[in-house]
């Protein structure tokens, strides 16, 4: 039987943040299997979810209605209405949806408003705008939480029929709908027989909605964790509450089950598909909106931007570009140049090219750094003559197709890299020149991926804390990992999932849940610029607490849609790194080298790749890529684009980087899928690295123009299986014409679509490499200077400028401590030596350091603490500031002991006070410049340990800068530490480690379970870890675990969210006891070797007898390192040793200090395996 028609006009999807479960496909999918022509969607306060509800309703074939459920004030949008007795909070709900563009253009406006004038809990908007702004909207009067149900679940009749008038006077008679609902709420009977009433003393016409949160009944369960997430409440806590504003009927029902339970007003669900009718609102994604750039008068738009473009094209020309080595003939690039610039024109860009050229021009003439290029605009000659890009793009065989594809008409996609201190600066320079209105940054959106998705479910439902992690780590790490995928791939969560019913309901839910929309966020780059204001397209939205960014509602890729012009205006820390390197040595009386014109072969820059001495090198530091820096020895500038798109993980996984670097060192032969690939395979010697290598083979061997050449990369890159069919057959019919026979084409198609689906943009990899060449030439040449701007530009970053000043150490380069009377804002230059910046001072603020400064310019250097605190503005050398300076050693300049420093402050700020308040009232003449008065006696303050004093300075700085307390324990490190802090980042998940350091920080919580665990923070000499400590563990060193202790940790590594390694502790011993406590217990005996040294037969006889000489139970383990990984050896049973201190002593004089190791662990996993070398 046919479904007697219905819509729903009230639906909540995932944009209803952390309330909507109703994922759009589903539900359109849905909404089509029901037969129901039309659907709405009215999301929470916001249309986030609205141009893609759209753009998949059409797909489906069901008529998509743009709506939202506004919330309205009470009174003013600008008052902030306290909350009522019951706890409500002070506004009601209210569901607006678009008849057609007017209405569109209204709510973009409501909306708008409401975040950005109305916010208080919600945005709310109010009655004054509903009356200015309701032309072309429908509105209903909403759920149990509308104004009229409200007013009438308090027995007050008469306000809510004034108010039903009232709304009907607003928007009109025929655009204003009474809801009625039914979700099995006590309360919802009563207030729908009033609705009736008011409908039929009124007139006013009825529709039938759900309140739709979620798709099937069954979904409830899920949908309450989703709120309890929300709410940061448990399952428990929130039944307990009785706020339970939901049942299991606010499901998506058939049209069928509307009948059944509203057929008594059948004109109620006749009026949903009658305002479906009306509702033909569409929005326009065929138009484009490009900001009206402002040419010369007697200028067209064409005109001028081929003026530009030629006139950089000469410069080029000037600047050496044909004589430079690996230069194409002049005639290449003209050809190129013509070719560029007539598609541009033809594709009516030239405007958008003009506004990328002009906020770069700016940002260079106010001395903004910006990149030589992002993405494939790097790929575009023209972008280089106009000074958007700096990287020679014919020089590097990079394609202008990979950017702009003439037969695939895309938005263009030019992303700018801007120095950090000055991204600021040119997107207020384009919002004033294109108009405040007119200019906004992009909101982004937070899913729930699978690792979340459980630790919030598990949170929700009360799972211990230990649990809840443990279970969250059998996922891959993977970001695009399922829980689905988890299921069939770890054995373990498969496991846990099956045996343990607290887990299966955790998985389950998680499954549900997984995938929403959790919350919205600024785009860490994206801007729109509009021709008019932007509300005209799309409502705006501001962030909730601290940082209140006014953003679009809608994102990127949808912004990009509606033919608007989005921009990525990124901000480069390594771009603020170059710029503060070169006035480094413009400040030491150098001579800065040009970084446009360094020689891209320069020995000495690739000698500091070979060694993987990459600290600070932009794009290399990683454990992993450093290795593989150290196995390739980069011999030229195109090894390191090679290296910079294959180090991602399929790649590596496939084993590409391996074959690369076999074939470069001569170990194996250089191959090629088929004989007519070799030219253009030859740079990366035979291995398809780029995706516009795919292209040219397309492009050479099939005939394929290099646009349908970009479609097969595009196709390829997806691996989307219906368009690769069509593309293999176009390929082999092309390749057949060619005289490619079909069997080789078909051969190299598959090489292609296997190794072609790793395959990066090159155009990106080469424009990247060519900043990581800048900072690593810097490195090489200038490495004083880098590694002190280097450390600025990391000064809020605790952890990172521990790292580089260990580098520091490494390199050779003395370390200075922060000094009053010579430290500057960062770190500076001092014969030879970096200067620890103020800035980096914990405590001590910008405008504190510039006030320091100011007054050190005034008077010179301070003689004393006392002439400090007078000469320096009080407010911003208050007493914390100075103790951190103390703390610190800044003030030790003085010659006076720290503690004595620290007793007199009270008398210095006094001083201070006096002679600041008399200078204020003309009094202080005497005691200016030369006529200071006589220095102050200073208190005398109790002598602090050595251990106190490097205590105080981590406390100011962050960590220890004069000392280190684990400077006297490097033995026992030696002995029984398996890993340094900053190898835990290169260690498998879940692998056991002992790991040693000082006690940063010891603090003991309580779950939401009210179970206690402890949280360490470990940190040795380069690095800092988080420790947790659960259950018995917890129990058995929570009393003995002191701050700044030094202790060995023995546990197993995790990973967070984000990837970065913690320890779970199975013990924390004191490293005074560790000989003790740890040597009875270790279970075996590491031993790294080099395999060069396993194949010398006299030294393995005087390594076997050593072993010989110290018999015992333990077993030996050896690591035996191989270029590319280490195979791990379990020795013969008659090879057992006893350890200990003597052991370990004897067996270093033959192996090297550092490479025998006390194990605490049973080594049965990956015994005798291969494994990459970390």
């Amino acid at each position: 039987m046919t479904e007697r028609p219905f819509v729903h006009l009230h639906l909540h999807t995932q944009y209803s943040l952390l309330d909507g479960a109703c994922r759009l496909d589903e539900a359109l999918a849905q909404a089509a299997t029901h037969g129901s022509p039309a659907m709405a969607i009215t999301d929470h306060g916001n249309l986030f979810g609205a141009v893609k509800f759209f753009k998949r309703a059409l797909k489906a074939g069901v008529r998509p209605v743009i709506g939202c459920e506004a919330y309205v004030a009470p009174h003013s949008r600008f008052d902030e209405d306290p909350a009522g007795p019951d706890g409500k909070r002070p506004y009601s709900h209210l569901i607006l949806l678009c008849e057609n563009q007017t209405g569109y253009h209204n709510l973009c406006k409501l909306s708008t408003a409401a975040f950005l004038e109305g916010f208080q809990y919600k945005p709310r908007m109010d009655k004054d705008l509903l009356r200015r702004h309701h032309e072309g909207l429908i509105a209903t009067s909403a759920c149990l939480g509308g104004e009229i149900p409200q007013k009438l679940r308090r027995g007050k009749d008469e306000e809510a029929l004034q108010s039903a008038l009232e709304f009907r006077e607003i928007f009109g008679p025929e655009n204003f709908f009474l809801e009625i609902q039914d979700h099995g709420l006590p309360e919802q009977a009563a207030v729908n027989a009033k609705i009736l009433d008011i409908h039929r003393e009124t007139g006013i016409p009825l529709v039938a909605t759900n309140d739709v949160h979620f798709l099937r009944k069954e979904d409830f369960g899920a949908h309450d964790i989703l709120l309890c997430i929300q709410t940061k409440t448990t399952r428990e806590e929130r039944s307990k509450s009785g706020k339970m504003a939901y049942t299991t009927e606010h499901y998506l029902k058939s049209p069928r089950e509307m009948w059944d339970r509203f057929g008594d007003w059948p004109e109620a669900l006749e009026n949903t598909v009658k305002v479906a009718q009306r509702c033909h609102f569409a929005f326009d994604t065929e138009s484009k909106h490009y900001p009206k750039f402002q040419v010369p008068e007697g200028e067209t738009l064409s005109s001028y931007f081929e003026k530009v473009a030629r006139s950089g094209f000469a410069r080029r020309k000037e600047q050496g570009l044909l004589k430079q080595r690996g230069a194409l003939a002049p005639e290449e690039y003209e050809k190129r140049f013509d070719q560029e610039l007539g598609l541009i024109k033809k594709m009516d860009l030239a405007g958008y090219f003009l506004v990328v050229w002009d906020f770069i021009r700016y940002a260079r003439e106010r001395g903004v750094p910006v990149g030589p290029g992002r993405g494939s605009a790097a790929g575009s000659f023209v972008s280089y003559c106009m000074g958007i890009t700096d990287l020679d793009p014919l020089k590097y065989g990079l394609l202008f197709e990979r950017f702009l594809n003439p037969e695939r008409v895309t938005m263009p996609d030019i992303d700018i890299d801007f120095c950090m201190r000055g991204r600021a600066d040119v997107i207020t320079y384009v919002t004033e020149k294109y108009g405040r209105d007119n200019v906004a940054q992009i909101i982004t959106f937070g899913e729930m991926k699978a690792r979340l998705a459980l630790r919030d479910s598990g949170r929700a439902l009360g799972v211990p804390l230990d649990k809840v992690d443990r279970i969250a780590k059998l996922v891959p790490e993977d970001l695009s990992a399922t829980l689905e995928t988890a299921l069939s791939v770890s054995p373990q969560f498969k496991e846990s999932y099956e045996a343990d019913p607290q887990v299966r309901e955790m998985v389950d839910i998680a499954r549900r849940l997984e995938g929403l929309t959790r919350h919205a966020s600024t785009h860490a780059a994206g801007v729109v610029i509009a021709p008019r204001p932007i509300t005209e397209f799309l409502p705006l939205h501001k962030t909730a607490g601290g940082k209140e960014d006014i953003t679009t509602q809608y994102s990127k890729d949808e912004i990009e849609s509606l033919g608007l012009l989005k921009m990525d205006f990124l901000g480069l820390r390594t771009l603020t790194v170059l710029y503060d390197t070169l006035e480094l040595i413009r400040l030491s009386g150098g001579e800065p080298p040009d970084l446009a014109a360094i020689p891209l072969d320069d020995p000495k820059t690739l000698e500091l790749f070979g060694r993987g001495d990459t600290d600070g090198v932009f794009q290399f530091e990683s454990g992993g890529m450093k290795d593989i820096l150290r196995r390739l020895g980069p011999r030229r500038f195109e090894d390191l684009i090679v290296l910079n798109a294959l180090y991602r993980p399929g790649p590596l996984d496939a084993g590409m980087i391996n074959t690369y670097i076999s074939r470069a060192k001569g170990r194996e032969a250089v191959e090629y899928p088929v004989k007519e690939v070799k030219e253009i395979l030859d740079e990366t010697l035979g291995v398809i690295v780029y995706q516009e290598q795919v292209m040219l083979i397309a492009h050479r061997l099939a005939g394929f123009t290099l646009g349908q050449a970009d479609t097969l990369r595009k196709a390829m890159s997806k691996k989307d299986a219906a368009a690769m069919q069509v593309q293999r057959k176009l390929f082999l019919e092309g390749c057949a014409k060619r005289g490619v026979d079909e069997g080789r084409a078909g051969e190299l198609f598959d090489h292609m679509e296997t190794f072609g689906r790793y395959g990066f943009n090159k155009s990106h990899s080469a424009a990247y490499a060519l900043v990581a060449f800048q900072t690593a030439y810097l490195k090489a040449h200038f490495p004083t200077h880098f590694m002190a701007a280097t450390l600025s530009a990391w000064a809020e970053h605790t952890d990172e400028v521990m790292k580089y000043m260990n580098s520091c150490r490494e390199m050779g380069i003395p370390l200075l401590p922060p000094d009053v009377n010579r430290s500057q804002v960062g770190f500076s230059i001092e014969e030879g030596a970096i200067r620890y910046g103020l800035s980096a001072i914990k405590n001590v603020g910008l405008n504190s350091v510039e006030a320091i400064l100011e007054a050190r310019r005034r008077v010179g250097p301070f003689p004393d603490l006392f002439r400090f605190c007078r000469e320096v503005d009080r407010f911003h050398a208050n007493r914390r500031v100075l103790e951190n300076l103390v703390q610190s050693g800044a003030m030790d300049c003085f010659g006076v002991p720290r503690w004595d420093l620290l007793a007199s402050l009270d008398a210095a700020m006094a001083s201070a006070v006096r002679y600041q308040e008399d200078r204020l009232r003309g009094q202080a003449g005497l005691f200016g410049g030369e006529d200071s008065p006589e220095p102050e006696a200073y208190t005398r303050g109790t002598p602090w340990s050595d251990a106190e004093k490097f205590a105080r300075e981590k406390e100011s700085l962050g960590f220890y800068l004069s000392g280190h307390p684990l400077v006297e324990k490097q033995e026992m490190l030696r002995r029984f530490a398996s890993h340094h802090i900053v190898e835990l980042a290169d260690a498998p998940p879940d692998s056991e480690i002992t790991v040693g350091g000082v006690v940063g920080q010891w603090s003991q919580k309580k779950s939401k379970k009210g179970e206690m665990f402890g949280l360490l923070v470990l940190e040795d000499l380069e690095a800092r870890v988080d420790v947790l400590l659960f259950n018995e563990c917890f129990k058995r060193y929570q009393g003995s675990i002191e701050k700044d202790a030094a202790v060995l940790v023995v546990g197993r590594i995790q990973r967070d969210q984000d990837g970065k390694p913690k320890v779970w502790a199975n013990a924390v011993v004191p490293m005074d006891r560790a000989q003790e406590e740890l040597e009875p217990k270790a279970t075996g005996v590491l031993v790294c070797l080099p395999a060069a040294l396993c194949e010398d037969e006299d030294w393995l006889l005087d390594f076997e007898e050593r072993l010989r000489r110290h018999r015992g139970a333990l077993p030996v383990y050896v690591d035996v390192e191989e270029e590319s990984s280490v195979t791990r050896v379990l020795l013969g049973g008659q090879l057992r040793v006893r350890g200990g201190a003597g052991f370990i002593e004897d067996l270093e004089g033959l192996v090297g200090r550092g490479r025998v190791k006390h194990l605490f662990r049973t080594l049965t996993r990956g015994e005798g395996k291969r494994r990459p070398n970390p």
